[in-house]
């Protein structure tokens, strides 16, 4: 016990030396103007006035006991976060200051949702950057300051590690096309900024471009005690700037030409541009039809991300076992079975007491279990989780029909050489014991063959499917 009181010591006192040396070099702001510069007036709606056809900012807030003042959300065992909806006046941010576990995007929204299909305009665009003790802090700003990564218009505190947002000058549309240019501008960056100097964690840990952080006020994970302090260092920026840090030879320098700076566009003019998404989101609530799944892709994904998942990762991982769930239309009250019972695993692997895996994480990650993220990309889950997933190069067929296929075709190649694919010449032994296999057993698994055949593990995984 006196172990992790020393610990939590250690970090609430890192806490403090990372304030002390951003007010140094940094200007501390409060959340009011610190959402303020992001979200200028005029930005979201007038409260009770709803025909201003404006997007709004969406909080999320998890606390542990019910407030007075009907702020705060009780959460009883498996609980579940609640929404609120910022307004143009931006009143409610004060309110977060007492909650312990509150988040927020630097994006406006239609509706009461969280989801790329509701997104209005980008603000800011927004990094986390952990495992940030002080010799990283230093190295931080300073490669700020020389430009080697970006210079973010504020540096956030978040108690571990840090937040960095760069404020765009001009609001960005968030149209489908938009959204998948600026995820990938996202993804690019954060290999940029997450490097061997600015954090103690090796791997980055991948987020998408919707990604919610602690609102600036409320409680770190050191608690309330330890807020999530703002200040501010750079200039807001826009798209080329970020975009100059990106490297010529990725592929997302070819495509800001197409992001479209309108932040004037009128919705009159969306309506026009964009009939779909005018459709989708002002007009109706329909939901798109869709494939259902089976739930096996479900089970399969819940055992990766017990046996593989790591600690940067562990957040991502209930995330998206919510949206296969979504996808394979489990019923939400086993998912969060299955999720919360990942609690004690997921915490027994923190490195240190102040990056515990919590019941926050869970239901805050759970937020995605909802029809608007079905689409969500496989190669985005596997970035954003850190395993990889192979593509499956069979478009659909099961594997005995995709085995006689591509012997027909081996036959063919064989007759036209005048050879017959049995014949060894200079073939290994070893290969044609693992294609018989394959080919009297089709539905056999590469275990199967290393036990039945005796042929080592190499060897089977080197010709497997190779005939």
């Amino acid at each position: 016990m006196g172990v992790v009181t020393d610990k939590i010591e250690e970090w609430k006192d890192l806490y403090t030396d990372k304030n002390e040396y951003l007010i140094q070099y940094t200007e501390e702001v409060e959340a009011d103007e610190f959402y303020r510069d992001i979200f200028p007036v005029g930005s979201f709606e007038r409260k009770g006035r709803y025909d201003d056809n404006k997007g709004n900012g969406i909080a999320v807030t998890i606390v542990k006991e019910t407030k007075p003042t009907g702020v705060a959300l009780e959460i009883e065992g498996n609980g579940k976060a609640k929404r609120y909806t910022i307004t143009d006046d931006l009143k409610l941010i004060k309110q977060f200051k007492d909650t312990e576990f509150t988040i927020m995007s630097p994006i406006s929204y239609f509706g009461n949702r969280r989801c790329g299909k509701n997104a209005s305009y980008m603000y800011a665009m927004a990094f986390d950057l952990d495992g940030v003790e002080m010799m990283q802090i230093v190295d931080v700003l300073n490669q700020m300051y020389k430009e080697i990564i970006p210079k973010a218009t504020y540096i956030v505190n978040s108690g571990i590690g840090l937040h960095l947002y760069y404020v765009l000058k001009e609001p960005i549309p968030m149209y489908p096309a938009n959204q998948r240019y600026l995820k990938e501008i996202k993804y690019s960056l954060t290999r940029i900024i997450w490097n061997r100097f600015t954090s103690t964690i090796k791997t980055p840990q991948i987020q998408g471009a919707l990604q919610g952080f602690r609102v600036v006020g409320s409680g770190t994970k050191l608690g309330k005690g330890y807020p999530v302090k703002a200040f501010q260092y750079g200039n807001k920026v826009d798209i080329e700037y970020l975009m100059g840090f990106i490297p010529d030879s990725n592929k997302e320098r070819s495509n800001i030409e197409k992001i479209m700076m309108k932040k004037n566009l009128r919705i009159e003019e969306a309506k026009e541009k964009y009939p779909d998404w005018y459709e989708r989101i002002i007009v109706n609530k329909e939901r798109r039809g869709r494939w259902r799944i089976k739930r096996d892709l479900y089970d399969w994904w819940h055992g990766r991300i017990q046996n593989e998942i790591t600690v940067g990762h562990r957040y991502f991982g209930i995330m998206t076992l919510a949206i296969y769930a979504k996808k394979c239309c489990i019923p939400e009250e086993e998912l969060r079975k299955d999720a919360f019972n990942l609690l004690k695993p997921y915490d027994d692997m923190s490195m240190h007491e102040s990056n515990r895996f919590t019941t926050d994480d869970i239901v805050c990650a759970l937020e995605m279990y909802n029809e608007d993220y079905v689409t969500f990309p496989r190669d985005d889950i596997a970035k954003i989780s850190g395993i990889k997933i192979e593509k499956n190069k069979r478009n659909g067929r099961k594997q005995a029909e995709h085995l006689k296929e591509i012997r027909i075709i081996r036959d063919i190649r064989m007759n036209y050489q005048g050879r017959k694919w049995t014949d060894k010449n200079g073939r290994p032994s070893a290969q044609i014991k693992v294609n018989n296999y394959q080919s009297q057993h089709p539905n056999s698994k590469k275990a199967d063959c290393i036990r039945e055949t005796g042929l080592s593990k190499p060897t089977v995984y080197k010709w497997w499917n190779s005939g």
